[in-house]
């Protein structure tokens, strides 16, 4: 690594060249820790602070001497749930596919978007179209719809802030009617998007819950809407929302809780 100055590419790789060995050695100093970077007292001592900073590691008592800390537990705990949400779901997606004949995505929420992380296309798709990793609208998705109504209020609130941006002439941009329609998902237990990201398309999602009965993912049904009809979403919709509760079952809903 010869370069005097640190780049944050360095810097990155040092990181987590401490977080190994925190891993394999336990508590262990600065010198230490210097020693394995092959870097002065001082340049340890500053990454190390950083990944106290955030929780990484910790210093338990004697200072100088670091160790593994509780934020890489969450850290470890959400690729735990999504590596379960996605095993223990994609059984019943090839299932829900097979029956409707139409592509299953599941969805997760980040931030101000949905992003999708698993999908199984079914017999009649006729697009190979990857949605896996793409971030996609709240407002104009079933699954964004799905995901935003169950937040809670000031959640809400906060997303619906800025405008919401039209992606074709049948997306809800009107924050009051995106309120209305929000208030029906919760009702009805899954939402529909007839259009709305796109034309051509059309999308019924449901929730998939945690044990705890919170919100943990969404799974939709989408296709074109010449076979997809809006009529054939409403039968689709029963489809989608028994495909949710039994996700939900293997995660350890139990319903009604």
């Amino acid at each position: 690594m010869g370069n005097s100055e640190q780049s944050p590419v360095q810097s990155v790789d040092r990181a987590v060249t401490i977080l190994e060995l925190l891993a394999r050695q336990g508590d262990t100093g600065v010198t230490e820790i210097a020693a394995e970077l092959g870097v002065h007292k001082s340049t340890a001592f500053r990454l190390a602070a950083a990944l106290e900073m955030r929780g990484l590691v910790e210093q338990p008592g004697e200072r100088g001497k670091y160790r593994l800390g509780l934020g890489l537990v969450r850290l470890a705990g959400a690729a735990t749930v999504r590596m379960d949400l996605t095993q223990q779901s994609r059984p019943v997606s090839e299932r829900l596919a097979a029956e409707v004949a139409e592509t299953i995505n599941l969805a997760i929420l980040d931030s101000d978007a949905a992003v999708n992380i698993d999908q199984v296309l079914g017999p009649s798709a006729i697009t190979t179209h990857n949605w896996v990793g793409q971030r996609t609208p709240l407002h104009a998705t079933s699954s964004g719809k799905v995901l935003l109504a169950y937040l809670p209020a000031p959640a809400i609130e906060a997303r619906l802030a800025a405008p919401l941006a039209r992606f074709t002439p049948r997306t809800v941009t009107d924050v009051k009617a995106l309120r209305v329609e929000l208030e029906r998902v919760r009702a009805d237990g899954y939402a529909c998007t007839v259009e709305e990201l796109e034309e051509g398309l059309n999308a019924v999602a449901a929730p998939v819950l945690a044990d705890n009965g919170q919100v943990l993912a969404a799974i939709s049904v989408s296709g074109p809407s010449f076979r997809l009809t809006e009529e054939r979403l409403a039968q689709a919709a029963d489809a989608v929302r028994a495909a949710a509760a039994e996700i939900s079952a293997r995660l350890g809903h139990v319903a009604g809780s």
